[in-house]
């Protein structure tokens, strides 16, 4: 039985201030949780802050991207390593917004996802459709080869050390979210494309949902025999919204 996880994506959020509330808020209530692993994913410039605040607590701590570089003339750029000096657990890797606005392709996508691994980050690798392309029929062909980027570089055995999130790109941020069948026939086809290749590792990875998950749909969704929790991204900017998910996988 893969245990539910639920990781809130603060995007580009927060005040020294509200990240204060938003992580005593979280932690007011993380002990009626249950058996629901938690992490969120501040800002870079808050993580120090939210590293403090949850020690001792069963949050644990992720990053929103990370550098396919360990080190050198990399402007802006923040590693792996230094992301683990502050007792990072996760980083996401390959959301749609990097893909999109920034033009991060697949192959970029795995090389972070591979820095991700190489010290000791647990990556939470994004994948999923745009409304075009769900629209053409081709979401199975998109994700396959979102998938294969990765595995060509790094082999099925490291999705075993990771998480996916598949987050349809038409339902983020949008109010439209995939019903829970659409998620799951999704979810479905990720983990029969890694059986191909590896049962144990498709038996054991954590796919998570991300697109407008409330905690009116969270639980219906986490119901799904393939979806193992939620990547959150608005709902995880309120403490009382990303709890009530959190519980939903109880």
């Amino acid at each position: 039985m893969r245990q539910i996880l639920v990781a809130g994506n603060w995007k580009l959020n927060g005040s020294l201030d509200s990240v204060k509330q938003l992580v005593s808020g979280i932690l007011g209530g993380v002990d009626d949780t249950g058996n629901t692993a938690i992490a969120v994913c501040p800002p870079f410039v808050y993580i120090p802050l939210v590293s403090n605040l949850l020690v001792g607590s069963k949050v644990k701590l992720g990053s929103q991207d990370v550098s396919d570089q360990e080190s050198g003339a990399f402007t802006g750029e923040i590693s792996g390593p230094m992301l683990k000096d502050f007792s990072c657990s996760y980083a996401i890797v390959g959301h749609s917004e990097r893909r999109a606005l920034y033009a991060e392709n697949d192959e970029f996508t795995a090389r972070k996802f591979a820095a991700a691994r190489s010290c000791g980050l647990i990556p939470i690798l994004c994948v999923g459709e745009t409304l075009e392309e769900r629209e053409a029929g081709i979401t199975e062909q998109v994700v396959a080869r979102q998938l294969d980027a990765v595995i060509e570089l790094e082999g099925i055995a490291a999705i075993g050390d990771a998480v996916l999130a598949y987050e349809p790109v038409w339902a983020i941020g949008t109010g439209k979210t995939a019903t829970p069948q659409q998620a799951q026939d999704v979810h479905a086809f990720i983990r029969g494309k890694l059986a191909g290749l590896d049962q144990a590792v498709a038996d054991k990875v954590q796919i998570l949902y991300g697109g407008s998950v409330k905690g009116s749909n969270a639980a219906e969704l986490f119901a799904m025999s393939d979806i193992d929790g939620g990547l959150i991204g608005g709902a995880s900017l309120q403490a009382d919204d990303f709890l009530a998910i959190c519980m939903a996988g109880n």
